[in-house]
């Protein structure tokens, strides 16, 4: 156990940390251990958070001075970058390659946040991309978030072990529990009060109790990095069996959730100001802090409307739930601060007028007692028509990548100067954040993000990208070639002013001849032929240049990218000329055959290319979900289960299939290409027998083959296959210079 310092005061804020550099040193010897001794680290005494590197003053290594724990691991960071022109990247770190000698600094150099808070992480993260992860990726993903400044992630994995011993306390049976608690794939939307239950068997004693020992390593690393976990509090959200053992409690049913059946959504809700409410709330928080320390965060995670309506829309009410719901929180940790997503507001616009936000923000008391995430400030922020939540502290944040998805998308002019209008416009914004879905790909709008947070003007955007990519590709030199990829991309898919925050490549989606290009998560608003074309044909100039380039992974991740991109984008062509085809009175079963091969073919194409990279491999998610099981293969089965089912019919008839669908080696060459196939065949088939299109059939028949793939085992290949380059070449003959 750690000896968890007092809170120390920040602002108007709470911050709890450490002033122990032992978890500096420790990451310095992680990621650069070359450099172990080359780097000397001193706390100041500095209002907010601050840091000054300079050169050591015996000339050997460098001093870092900063006012707290994060902003010594921010300086690092930018010594790293701006001095040593490494990195660290979700493809690996590089910080290895730090040169020796080290570059000496010369002038110190001073860095200071512009705001008090970093966050990082949206509930439905822990799902979307970490579902699987062990420790050894929670390090790596720790060090990432430490470097960058981040000093408010949320920590929300373990959540069921006290839960489930709160549950227990109050009369629950084991059966009673497991009835309520969802799959590890699915944990997230059962602790938004979504869904309940699960549809691929129990939630096992063995994954609640290794994801317990799994948190309390990650909050232990964060308190060593100088962060404030944001915890878990109790919800209110219950077991139906709860009403028969307490018929007099105060206890609702919450609304359908996506389509889902009564028995799965509908989830129990313990209105806060029922006694239970508190007593359950007090045991939760209390067993939490026994195990983690009683001083390592009071801030706490809770939402109860998350796309979940109120019982009642009367102001009244809501101000009574949000005012018992805060009590129960202070009863339990007299310094309980609470954050809650602002998702809502903009979800439900409809119910959540500025009346009822009003009613239930104002609920509680005082305007240092919550955060508001505002958790889609780049398109559509809700801190401007609630009157910067009407006093609230709320932290700007960047939503992206919806349920996992990896296409080239983003808004950089917005990510950098939204932030700065913002803070001048509102004495309430306390941070800035990341809260996107999944954090796959489109990495360069995550790191401006936070390297924004440290910068009082809009960072210049041309400056930003030429230095992000020469650290990017650590080669000498890099090619002019490299740079202009990244320029035509910088200034047309990055500068998106249309972003709905993610693309997804149609072909992911269900098969259907309407519907599939003009919504919000499959719209291009960007020419391929005048941006991803030639950005992905400079990558290529640029390996001629300097060969060394094909030694950088992050290098490959890009070009593998940039081309999946491109069959992405020319596959909508071939579609609409299939559906085209289907349309034409003069339609005939061979043409529809004819008009879908070119589909089918780009299918394979993308398959193809996603074989030759490590980071886009189907068996990469599976094998990480069964190796947490060990040598257990039922319970290897269940987790594997659980993942496939996630990135496809996401439910147990698909009730929101496709929503976190992955382009991945393996799904895209079996599950996409079997519907696409039947799909074309059903066509031709309906064509040349007279019959009429019947969407009822056609999704029933994609529903069969989701469920028949979701109970697969996988068998294939595991590892890479293929050389990158070579199917690359192949592509661009056949995608661009055959146009």
């Amino acid at each position: 156990m750690h000896p968890f310092l007092p809170l120390l005061a920040l602002g108007t804020l709470a911050h709890a940390a450490t002033s122990s550099l032992d978890g500096i040193y420790t990451l310095v010897q992680r990621q650069i251990p070359d450099h172990a001794n080359s780097f000397a680290f001193s706390l100041t005494q500095a209002y907010g958070d601050t840091f000054v590197l300079s050169d050591a003053a015996d000339g050997n290594g460098i001093d870092i001075q900063c006012s707290t724990v994060s902003a010594c691991a921010r300086g690092l960071y930018t010594y790293l970058t701006q001095y040593g022109h490494v990195d660290i990247w979700w493809t690996g770190s590089r910080l290895s390659q730090l040169p020796s000698p080290l570059p000496v600094v010369g002038t110190p150099v001073n860095g200071t946040a512009i705001v008090p808070y970093r966050y990082h992480f949206n509930t439905v993260t822990f799902d979307y991309t970490a579902a699987w992860w062990d420790w050894d990726q929670w390090q790596v993903m720790l060090d990432w978030l430490a470097l960058r400044g981040v000093n408010l992630p949320l920590a929300w994995v373990g959540y069921e072990y006290f839960l489930i011993q709160v549950f227990q306390e109050v009369g629950l049976s084991d059966e009673d529990i497991s009835s309520f608690l969802s799959g590890p794939a699915f944990q997230a939307w059962n602790r938004f009060g979504n869904i309940q239950g699960s549809w691929g068997g129990p939630l096992p004693t063995q994954w609640v109790d290794s994801q317990f020992a799994l948190q309390q390593q990650i909050v232990a690393r964060m308190y060593e990095l100088g962060m404030t976990p944001v915890l878990p509090a109790f919800t209110g959200f219950v077991p139906r069996a709860m009403s028969t053992l307490y018929p007099n409690a105060s206890i609702v049913n919450g609304s359908q959730w996506d389509g889902f059946p009564t028995d799965l959504t509908n989830v129990t809700f313990l209105e806060p100001w029922d006694d239970l409410f508190g007593k359950m709330q007090k045991s939760f928080i209390a067993k939490q802090q026994a195990v983690y320390g009683a001083n390592v965060s009071h801030i706490y995670t809770l939402d109860q409307y998350n796309e979940n309506s109120p019982y009642s829309g009367d102001p009244t009410y809501l101000a009574n739930i949000s005012s018992e719901t805060f009590a129960a929180l202070r009863a339990a940790d007299p310094e309980a601060i609470w954050m809650m997503q602002g998702w809502l507001f903009f979800d439900d616009e409809i119910f959540w007028t500025t009346d009822r936000i009003s009613a239930y923000l104002g609920g509680v008391s005082g305007n240092d007692t919550m955060i508001i995430l505002d958790l889609y400030s780049e398109i559509y922020p809700q801190w401007q028509r609630t009157e910067s939540y009407y006093g609230k502290q709320w932290i700007w944040c960047e939503l992206h990548d919806y349920g996992g998805s990896i296409g080239i998308e983003g808004n950089l002019p917005e990510l950098v100067s939204g932030p700065t209008q913002a803070l001048a416009a509102s004495p309430g914004m306390k941070g800035m954040g990341l809260t996107m879905e999944g954090q796959e790909g489109n990495e360069i709008v995550y790191d401006i993000v936070f390297d924004q947070a440290w910068s009082p003007t809009p960072l210049n955007i041309t400056a930003y990208v030429e230095s992000w990519v020469s650290r990017r590709y650590t080669v000498s030199p890099l090619p002019a070639t490299a740079q202009d990829a990244w320029t035509v991309l910088s200034t047309t898919v990055y500068s998106n002013n249309v972003s709905y925050a993610t693309t997804k490549g149609i072909f992911e989606l269900e098969p259907a001849i309407s519907g599939l290009t003009d919504g919000f998560l499959t719209l291009i608003p960007y020419d391929t032929n005048t941006t991803i074309v030639p950005a992905l044909q400079n990558l290529i100039a640029a390996t001629g240049e300097n060969p060394a380039l094909l030694t950088v992974p992050e290098f490959l991740y890009d070009v593998v990218n940039v081309a999946r991109q491109l069959l992405a984008n020319r596959f909508i062509d071939a579609y609409d000329t299939l559906v085209s085809t289907y349309n034409s009175s003069t339609a005939t079963s061979a043409a529809i055959t004819a008009a879908g091969k070119p589909l089918l073919s780009i299918i394979s194409d993308v398959d193809a290319l996603l074989w030759t990279n490590e980071y886009f491999l189907l068996p990469t998610w599976i094998s990480s979900a069964r190796g947490l099981a060990g040598g257990n293969s039922t319970y290897a089965d269940y987790l594997e289960y659980n993942a496939r089912n996630q990135i496809t019919l996401w439910g147990p008839d698909g009730e929101i299939t496709d929503y976190a669908s992955k382009e991945w080696a393996g799904l895209v060459g079996t599950y996409y290409y079997q519907r696409w196939e039947t799909f074309v065949d059903y066509l031709a088939n309906i064509t040349a027998s007279g019959a009429t299109y019947d969407n009822t059939t056609l999704h029933e028949e994609m529903l069969s083959i989701g469920e028949a793939w979701d109970a697969e085992i996988w068998s294939g290949d595991w590892g890479v296959n293929g050389d990158t380059m070579d199917v690359v070449h192949d592509i661009v003959s056949t995608y661009i210079d055959s146009q």
